[in-house]
């Protein structure tokens, strides 16, 4: 049964409306001013108000004002009762947040129609709302489960740290390190392009298959073989027209070498001592994104890192973020940040999360939020 709230001091009004109402099989709840209705109105959280445009002490308007911005009430039906029909008084209850009008004197069969109609958009209201509830909820647990998956950070013989904040509509961002033998670690970050559970199963997918090493034969070792074989293995028309982007990377320990190669996806930042400075080094190879065209070309690159050095790796949502002029921070302002950070030698990985959700205007990131940082020490 629904419950409608009447709002109204006139007590011949309430009724009327009571009577009519409860008639049609709706359970009927009167009050006499404007406080008394927000308090009922919060109290017992009906499905439709009807509230009188012109009342002592708060207004029908005020009344509207007020409850629309109650998200317990953000599905409840608000009709203002008025004698008022010029254009310009619906328009002010309108931009007050009325969804409908019933004038007086009241016809019973408008009554009806009106109060019909307004309930089914109420309950289609609710449906939505519960949907969305329903749809966070499984987003959320999809996020814990890529949590789940992701590697425990490391300290010995190296020190890997991270930080993955996933976006509302959950993105694809995953990533993984572990050692190939006792002297070569894998390390790699990827991104699918778009967001919800389409994307992230589409990483999760090649998380699992890198992690079991299934492809058979390949040399898991040369990075550009490992991204010509995600690309054959991952064509995006057999994958939801979904492609992604990955970063890519062997350490070798002793010789203290990095062999590298990217598919569309942004450098990951060297940050290394270089006498009273520090030197930055961008490690990016040319490489369209996997599984966008079969026979894409993918190169290898090596660097050597020096001992306390910082690596960090991550995807688009750490700098992709709009500033209050409406702009995007961008890649540049990021590698400034990181390098201003990484002259802290106490400074840590949480510090730099801190920095971007502050930057960061939204109440989340518009884009899944990965970065990884590996300290040679």
């Amino acid at each position: 049964m629904f419950k409608i709230l009447v709002i109204d001091d006139d007590m011949a009004v309430q009724l009327l409306l009571k009577r009519m109402l409860e008639k049609e099989g709706y359970e009927v709840v009167a009050v006499s001013n404007g406080k008394d209705g927000i308090e009922k109105a919060i109290t017992c959280q009906p499905a439709m108000i009807i509230c009188d445009w012109v009342m002592p002490g708060l207004t029908g308007i005020d009344v509207c004002r007020y409850i629309k911005n109650v998200p317990d009430l953000s599905t409840t039906f608000f009709i203002l009762l008025t004698s008022l029909d010029s254009i310009a008084d619906r328009v002010k209850g309108l931009d007050a947040g009325a969804d409908d009008f019933i004038a007086k004197p009241i016809e019973k069969n408008e009554l009806r129609a009106r109060v019909r109609a307004g309930l089914r958009l109420h309950q289609l209201s609710r449906d939505l709302q519960n949907q969305k509830r329903l749809l966070e909820a499984e987003l959320a647990e999809a996020a814990d489960y890529v949590l789940s998956l992701l590697p425990a950070p490391m300290t010995s013989p190296l020190n890997i740290d991270f930080r993955f904040i996933p976006s509302r509509q959950l993105g694809g961002d995953c990533f993984d390190y572990y050692w190939l033998d006792s002297e070569y670690l894998a390390i790699y970050l990827l991104d699918t392009a778009g967001h919800g559970l389409r994307a992230t199963l589409l990483a999760v997918s090649v998380l699992n298959l890198l992690r079991s090493r299934a492809l058979k034969g390949l040399n898991y070792y040369q990075p550009s073989e490992v991204l010509t074989a995600l690309n054959e293995t991952f064509p995006m028309n057999y994958q939801n027209d979904k492609y992604f982007t990955i970063w890519y990377g062997v350490y070798h320990l002793s010789q203290q070498k990095l062999i590298y190669a990217s598919a569309g996806h942004p450098p990951a930042i060297l940050v290394s001592e270089n006498g009273n400075s520090l030197a930055v080094h961008q490690l990016r190879t040319p490489g369209m994104p996997i599984g966008m065209f079969s026979g894409a070309k993918y190169t290898d690159a090596i660097c050597k890192v020096e001992k306390d050095s910082s690596l960090y790796i991550f995807s688009d949502g750490a700098y992709e973020i709009t500033k209050s002029d409406g702009n995007i921070w961008g890649l540049d302002a990021f590698i400034q940040t990181l390098v201003a950070v990484s002259k802290d030698s106490n400074c840590q990985l949480e510090q730099i999360i801190k920095f971007l959700i502050n930057y960061n205007l939204q109440s989340s990131f518009e884009d899944d939020l990965s970065i990884l940082r590996m300290q040679f020490s």
